[in-house]
């Protein structure tokens, strides 16, 4: 994922490590969702799973903070299908978007600063796919709650409809937004500075594939992690948004009065993991498919 100039030639790259790394990181993503919502992790959660006793008791013999991985390793699988089909179509949309934008802008508009070609591209399809996606987000992150009665996707949509009405899919759009899009654009930001900073391989190098491959995982852990860290708190906002369903002040006065400045760093643990190893996945399997195609 080395510019824009890729992106035109190689779209399905694009797609493909967007799917590998949403199929990967799915049960990180559940002990993130359940982590920042505050959601009770009991044994109860494996209700219905055909492992329960099994899984009941390796929950209720492992420490606290282990038992919310093993719920989200756990069947049952709420809403995964659907979770795995908008992680992927949104982050291909993302990364390849702003690099194809990158592209477009530079070669159509030569006299624009730099930051412009970084910045707009990502800031533009992130907000677009953040609005598109966010009932999927609600749906999905709702099933997480290990109390819910609901299955699956379905259910969780027509539920948020029938309480809270066509507002309610959308519910939570502006803390997604100011969350995802300062998420994506710092990852990408920072990939774009790691990708001009970092030493080129050398092409004589005997290991230069090898060089090529630890050059982009250097370059997208460290995209990965700023854009973890950078975003925990509007993720602990968010989601307490889809819990409540209470406005982005209103949650925010409620988080304090809870918590106080800690909630910040509610879940900040798990979202390090369910955050930046996503992004920088999705940066790295990039690079290595595009890597791949390219030797073919």
């Amino acid at each position: 994922m080395g510019g824009g100039s890729l992106a035109k030639e190689h779209p399905f790259e694009y797609i493909g490590a967007s799917a590998l790394s949403a199929m990967i990181n799915y049960p990180l993503w559940r002990a993130s969702a359940m982590g920042q919502s505050g959601f009770r992790v009991t044994a109860s959660a494996f209700q219905g799973s055909s492992s329960s006793a099994l899984l009941s008791g390796i929950f209720t013999a492992v420490p606290s903070s282990v038992a919310p991985y093993v719920v989200a390793f756990a069947p049952p699988y709420k809403g995964m299908a659907a979770t795995i089909c908008g992680m992927t179509w949104a982050r291909a949309a993302i990364f390849w978007g702003s690099d194809r934008g990158k592209e477009v802008l530079q070669s159509n508009f030569p006299q624009l600063h730099p930051s412009i070609y970084t910045l707009t591209p990502p800031l533009a399809v992130s907000v677009m796919v953040q609005c598109v996606n966010q009932p999927i987000v609600r749906a999905s992150i709702t099933l997480q709650n290990p109390e819910s009665q609901l299955t699956n996707i379905r259910e969780a949509l027509k539920m948020i409809y029938r309480e809270y009405g066509v507002r309610g899919l959308w519910h939570g759009t502006s803390a997604g937004i100011l969350k995802t899009v300062p998420k994506y654009c710092t990852a990408i930001i920072v990939k774009d500075y790691m990708e001009n900073r970092l030493p080129q391989s050398d092409p004589q190098s005997p290991t230069y594939q090898t060089d090529k491959l630890i050059r982009s995982a250097l370059k997208s852990a460290t995209a990965g992690l700023a854009g973890a860290i950078l975003t925990n708190p509007l993720d602990v906002i968010r989601n307490e948004m889809f819990k409540t369903n209470k406005s982005l002040v209103s949650t925010v006065n409620l988080l304090l009065d809870e918590l106080g400045w800690k909630f910040i760093v509610r879940g900040m643990g798990k979202n390090l993991v369910a955050v930046s190893i996503p992004v920088a996945s999705t940066i790295f399997f990039t690079d290595a498919l595009i890597q791949m195609s390219s030797e073919q």
